[in-house]
């Protein structure tokens, strides 16, 4: 078996459909567009969500709410996460570095640490943002807890 030899399998590829070279190829005259209409003419484009005339969906269904542009989203991470990573790691501080190294979070996270669960080792932890609970059970062990400015 040669290159030059290869072809692809039978019944794997079909002739182009082609179409407007006159009435002896069964496909002149109206060029498979029917008769008339919008769709029959050169530089026909349906608009996006055209719906044959109907009232189109993003229009019939009702608006509501309001999403604020200039929100700040965190991902939240608890203390009972810090302290598992802490023990499993044989760690003694955390910052945004050892959270993306471990999966915890990707790179354009911006990272809250929040309450749920007891912490037991003294840690010192950097992030973006904590909660007033967070806070206060890393300082109570002697940790620090250091913000970050993104």
């Amino acid at each position: 078996m040669k290159l030059h030899t290869l072809k692809p399998a039978k019944g794997a590829t079909k002739k182009r459909k082609r179409i407007g070279r006159g009435p002896g190829s069964g496909r002149g005259g109206t060029s498979t567009r029917g008769h008339k209409g919008h769709k029959s003419r050169s530089g026909y484009s349906q608009k996006l969500g055209f719906e044959g005339g109907q009232m189109p969906l993003q229009r019939r269904v009702p608006k509501f709410g309001f999403k604020n542009p200039f929100r700040v989203e965190y991902k939240p991470i608890n203390l009972d996460t810090l302290q598992s990573l802490a023990e499993t790691y044989k760690l003694d501080s955390i910052d945004i570095h050892t959270l993306r190294e471990h999966g915890l979070a990707s790179k354009k996270d911006l990272v809250k640490i929040l309450g749920r669960g007891e912490l037991k080792t003294k840690l010192n932890v950097a992030a973006h943002a904590f909660s007033a609970s967070a806070k206060a059970a890393i300082e109570n062990l002697g940790g620090t807890a250091t913000l970050i400015e993104s």
